[in-house]
């Protein structure tokens, strides 16, 4: 079958009330930029609560593919589209069910199947209504493919005929991501290592429509440049549903040193992981961003008990720290991230710079006034320290 278009649902846009347009424009935005990567010429419009791609030498299987990472997309319905004639008519009511039989002869070669016709009539001059113009429809599908059986209740086949400015035919929704558009809802930074859990906790925080910054923390010669281009390919998995990404590298590896130096080596996690968030803190206002993502999760790791997560959050006094993946289970995790492709490279066997110095016994109930105790045996070079890592900041751009 020959599609000329896509009818593009959403969900969550439509309750938006008088700001619903901004979520459209969004929409239509992000959707323009997956297809600009694609080959064939698109046409994306929105007309009264819904959002077309017109579509020409395309290929199907990359454009489907493109648009089920679009954000705010719920639904992607291959459609075919009847034009008016030249008289600004669409078909009369026998040449309407002429062309569904065509869509279901070409759509569905096994015709042993049930069915079911639904009308949405947008444009009120046309003469039967819509339930009229279903029975209709349904008669002449009958007539057509005697093997064909009506079932209005659990139809095989559910035949979506809308009629507005075009006749619009289609049966298939092709699930999207849901979510919100991109660039909705402000702008946070993600700190993404090489595991599996922040590259999946950007995905999260991005499907609510929160554009992303990232940063990494690097310690060479303790960590190697492939450990550092895996994080940079995780960027990439991410920067697929969102557009380009900044990362900010940070050399780490001085800071790491002077604590493992100076501090208790049982919370060396939990004092260098305090830093990451001052440093992430930083960068991510001098940036514009609204809020610090992480990838923690109750319990998984000593350092992410609660006691833990209330000893680092701490530190970070001018924004929000969100943790989409909080009450998550590691499978749970695991899943999203096979889901979108990060899963083969978060599981590749480079070392980060948390993982090379985790203690034995690592503290798993860290008292904050204790660890502030100790981290006072820093006071000679860590602000130095501090400055010099966020002066080395290298920044690169990821674009997908």
């Amino acid at each position: 079958m020959q599609y000329h278009a896509f009818v593009i649902k959403y969900a969550e846009i439509g309750v938006k009330g008088k700001n619903r347009y901004i979520f459209e424009d969004a929409l239509v935005k992000q959707i323009k930029r997956v297809l600009s990567k694609c080959d064939g010429n698109f046409s994306i419009s929105k007309v009264a609560g819904r959002v077309y791609v017109e579509a020409e030498g395309f290929d199907f299987d990359e454009t489907v593919s493109a648009l089920q990472r679009v954000f705010g997309i719920t639904g992607i319905c291959p459609a075919v589209s009847v034009e008016r004639d030249g008289e600004n008519n669409l078909p009369d009511v026998n040449g309407v069910c002429q062309e569904v039989i065509k869509f279901v002869d070409g759509v569905y070669p096994d015709k042993n199947k049930t069915f079911k016709v639904k009308v949405r009539r947008v444009d009120k001059s046309y003469p039967l209504d819509s339930m009229e113009l279903a029975a209709e429809i349904g008669a002449q599908v009958l007539d057509a493919f005697s093997e064909m059986k009506v079932d209005v209740h659990n139809p095989d086949i559910l035949i979506n005929v809308e009629i507005r400015e075009k006749m619009n035919i289609f049966s298939e929704i092709i699930p999207g991501p849901g979510g919100m558009p991109i660039g909705t809802a402000g702008k946070a930074m993600l700190l993404l290592s090489g595991g599996i859990d922040s590259p999946v906790a950007g995905y999260m925080i991005a499907k609510r429509g929160v554009d992303l910054e990232a940063v990494y923390f690097n310690a060479p010669p303790y960590t190697s440049e492939k450990a550092k281009q895996k994080v940079v390919d995780l960027a990439g998995v991410i920067a697929k549903y969102t557009g380009s990404i900044k990362l900010h590298v940070i050399n780490f590896t001085d800071i790491q040193m002077y604590i493992y130096e100076k501090c208790p080596h049982d919370e060396l996690t939990i004092i260098m992981r305090r830093y990451m968030m001052k440093i992430a803190d930083k960068i991510a206002v001098e940036t514009g961003c609204m809020g610090l993502v992480t990838g923690e999760s109750i319990g998984q790791v000593a350092s992410q008990t609660m006691q833990s997560l209330m000893c680092t959050g701490e530190v970070v006094r001018d924004m929000p720290v969100y943790r989409p993946l909080i009450a998550f289970d590691k499978q749970d995790i695991v899943d999203i991230s096979q889901k979108i492709d990060a899963y083969e490279t978060s599981i590749l066997p480079y070392e980060d710079c948390c993982t090379i110095f985790v203690a034995k016994h690592p503290v798993t109930k860290p008292r904050l006034d204790i660890i502030e105790k100790h981290e006072e045996n820093l006071a000679e070079k860590i602000d130095e320290l501090f400055r010099i890592a966020i002066e080395t900041d290298e920044v690169i751009e990821i674009r997908k």
